[in-house]
């Protein structure tokens, strides 16, 4: 199968289950769409649970040490929280947001703040999760694309329920799933297994730990800033090697 059709395949389920949340959103009362994002905070909080979970990877622990994983974790949500606020990624994700909103025509006319929001929010929940790495890296490595498949599945739905709240900005998130990881799967065809499994599994943890910023969003309990966290994703495997040759 052609390399990047998982990318593909992703991109229009969420752009399907996009337009359907949208028209079916219309359609629902405030409270109702309140509730639906609501149980799809409560949903990402489960999934970052599982996988910060890998933080226990017995491989990972071999690596580096039964005390090291945790603080290789910490240590990748500081490190990449100063690098993203100084580069102020959060910002530029939500000034991209906006910009897309701008040169739509069904974003034009609409509430800026859902747009954006919307669209941050599916752009964090749709490329952070392991999935999304695994599943590029697989793709680009030609094993299939089962893994993207199912995140593809899962990611359709998903759309349905955050545009039938945040409307059209779920839609946009589409350009950010292509780029993310279209760009992963050209890296892992390009340079072949990228991460031993001790360092994706540190990476994976970490992404479990983003992702629980997402679900207290989502919730309202915090504005997290979870784009500004993002460099922790390559902080983590870099502090793996680190502390694995100090050894």
């Amino acid at each position: 199968m052609l390399r990047g059709a998982g990318t593909l395949l992703n991109v229009l389920t969420v752009l399907v289950g996009s337009t359907i949340g949208v028209l079916l959103g219309n359609r629902l009362p405030t409270r109702t769409r309140d509730v639906v994002t609501d149980g799809l905070g409560l949903v990402t909080l489960l999934v970052a649970a599982t996988s910060a979970a890998t933080v226990l990877d017995p491989e990972l622990s071999d690596e580096v040490g039964t005390s090291a994983p945790v603080l290789i974790v910490l240590g990748s949500v500081l490190v990449g929280g100063i690098i993203g606020s100084l580069l102020r990624i959060e910002d530029r994700l939500e000034g991209l947001g906006d910009w897309i909103r701008r040169r739509i025509p069904h974003g034009r006319g609409g509430d800026r703040e859902r747009f954006v929001e919307g669209f941050v929010t599916a752009s964090l929940v749709f490329c952070v999760g392991p999935l999304t790495i695994l599943g590029a890296l697989d793709d680009g490595l030609g094993r299939g694309i089962d893994k993207l498949a199912l995140k593809s599945t899962l990611d359709g739905f998903a759309s349905i329920a955050f545009a039938a709240s945040l409307g059209w900005g779920v839609a946009a998130s589409a350009l950010v799933v292509l780029v993310v990881q279209g760009s992963l799967t050209v890296l892992a065809a390009l340079l072949g297994d990228l991460l031993p499994d001790p360092h994706l599994a540190a990476l994976t943890a970490t992404g479990g730990l983003l992702l629980v910023g997402v679900g207290l969003r989502l919730l309202r309990i915090r504005q997290v800033p979870v784009a500004d966290l993002l460099p922790a994703l390559i902080v983590a495997p870099l502090l793996v090697a680190v502390v694995a040759a100090l050894r």
